[in-house]
């Protein structure tokens, strides 16, 4: 144990001195044509992991000039994804990833568990979905009950007539549903099988459905950052699978995306777009994480290059081939900001500030300094577009000695004006509205 302990000691104080600085700031690498920065050479890889330390008492996120933040829903088991029902109930997933022994290996899967733990990643996975209920108007939910549980690090959901199709780790499953329950305890049926194995760095499986409800899209991420276990480990990932719901028929979507999160259809262009996080170990300032209107058949490069054709000379064998084929992301979001929730506002909808566009949640960097991300951002859209440079909606995440009061994740609109936002380090949901409809402070 002291071998042990001395061992995680000194490689701790050898790795927290170690890597690449940025030498841009990240608006230089945000949006629709930033600027791709040279990887760094490095001897060790970048890391700068915010320790996870929860919300200090009567402390919160601070909203943008012009709004308020409440706590719709305390004491949550890490809760990740959001989805909100017709009848304005709020299911959120409460999930982290499986266990992974593979990944734990060598020295560098050691210090990987070393720093996802003092991320507050490397929690147990509550493995359930919990119905948020709010009756008397006031921004914060009165109900807090399981609504599924027994799931297998379950993220991504979605309602089609009166089936909820949940996405474990594993599988996509369908429950029957009514309107207003507020529990489903029989089994849900498989309808697809989806990759985990041996390896499974990013385990998330979000869900959107087509504006028609007729087809099904499952984001997969990739089982390691750029394929350094074997391309036979990657069969079936890094990609967005779509799902015929009545014939079940799968087929391939689009693919080289390396960890594509929050999937949503824009409501204007009526096109999927999709947050992506990018690869590590190149250095704080390449390459961005990004978000980009899926192209039907489209490859965006991973794991041979990133922004096009910048290629990874990492990766072997190289794919000059798919190199040239690779398409140039939409619009980038900055290096390591972890840019996973993604939630549009519709036309005629009330959103805070009555904004038009893109609310992205931003988990945080562990591999850039300065650190990036951990906040919300907005990105203006029009004509179905991005249409200007991102800006904040909700940051305070991480304190000035660096430590992570929480981690937003999951965003979504409520119907109500509001912008809910899921973080995993604080358990809490948060509620971001106008201050004309929601009082400010901490509930």
């Amino acid at each position: 144990m002291r071998l042990t302990a001395l061992a995680t000691f000194l490689g701790s104080i050898a790795l927290a001195g170690c890597g690449h600085v940025a030498d841009l700031p990240v608006e230089a690498a945000s949006g629709s044509t930033p600027q791709i920065a040279e990887p760094a050479e490095n001897l060790l890889p970048t890391f700068d992991v915010a320790p996870a330390t929860g919300w200090p008492r009567g402390l919160a996120p601070v909203p943008a000039q012009g709004l308020s933040v409440t706590a719709f829903a305390r004491g949550l088991e890490h809760p990740r994804w959001l989805h909100v029902l017709p009848n304005g109930d709020v299911l959120v997933a409460e999930s982290a990833a499986p266990p992974q022994p593979e990944l734990g290996q060598g020295i560098k899967g050691f210090f990987m568990k070393l720093f996802m733990k003092k991320a507050g990643s490397a929690v147990p996975s509550a493995n359930r979905i919990t119905l948020l209920r709010e009756t008397d108007a006031d921004g914060v939910a009165d109900m807090q009950v399981p609504f599924i549980t027994g799931l297998n690090s379950p993220f991504g959901m979605a309602l089609v007539g009166s089936n909820l199709y949940v996405a474990n780790t594993d599988a996509v499953l369908r429950f029957d549903y009514e309107t207003g329950a507020e529990s489903i305890s029989k089994q849900g049926e498989q309808i697809a099988a989806l990759p985990a194995g041996r390896y499974n760095q990013h385990w998330t499986r979000s869900l959107a459905v087509s504006p028609d409800d007729t087809k099904l899209y499952v984001a997969i991420g990739s089982a390691s950052n750029i394929a350094e276990y074997g391309q036979e480990h990657e069969m079936g990932r890094a990609e967005i699978r779509e799902i015929d719901l009545r014939t079940k028929a799968e087929r391939l979507f689009a693919s080289g995306l390396r960890n594509p999160v929050g999937m949503a259809f824009e409501p204007v262009g009526g096109r999927l777009w999709v947050t992506v996080n990018e690869r590590d170990e190149l250095g704080s300032d390449v390459p961005p994480d990004y978000m980009t209107a899926v192209q039907d058949g489209g490859f965006y490069g991973w794991p041979y290059s990133y922004w096009g054709d910048h290629v990874d000379e990492r990766v072997e064998p190289q794919r000059p081939d798919l190199v040239a084929r690779a398409l140039i992301p939409d619009y980038a979001l900055g290096p390591h900001t972890a840019s996973l929730g993604l939630a549009f506002t519709e036309p005629s909808s009330a959103a805070p500030l009555d904004l038009k566009g893109a609310f992205v949640g931003q988990h945080g960097s562990w591999n850039r300094k300065p650190p990036s991300g951990y906040k919300v951002v907005f990105v203006p859209f029009s004509e179905g577009r991005p249409s200007g440079p991102v800006y904040d909606i909700l940051t305070g995440f991480l304190s000035a000695d660096g430590e992570a009061y929480g981690r937003p994740v999951g965003v979504a609109l409520d119907g109500r004006g509001g912008l809910l936002v899921a973080d995993d380090v604080g358990n809490t949901v948060w509620r971001v509205s106008d201050n004309e409809t929601q009082s400010s402070g901490v509930q």
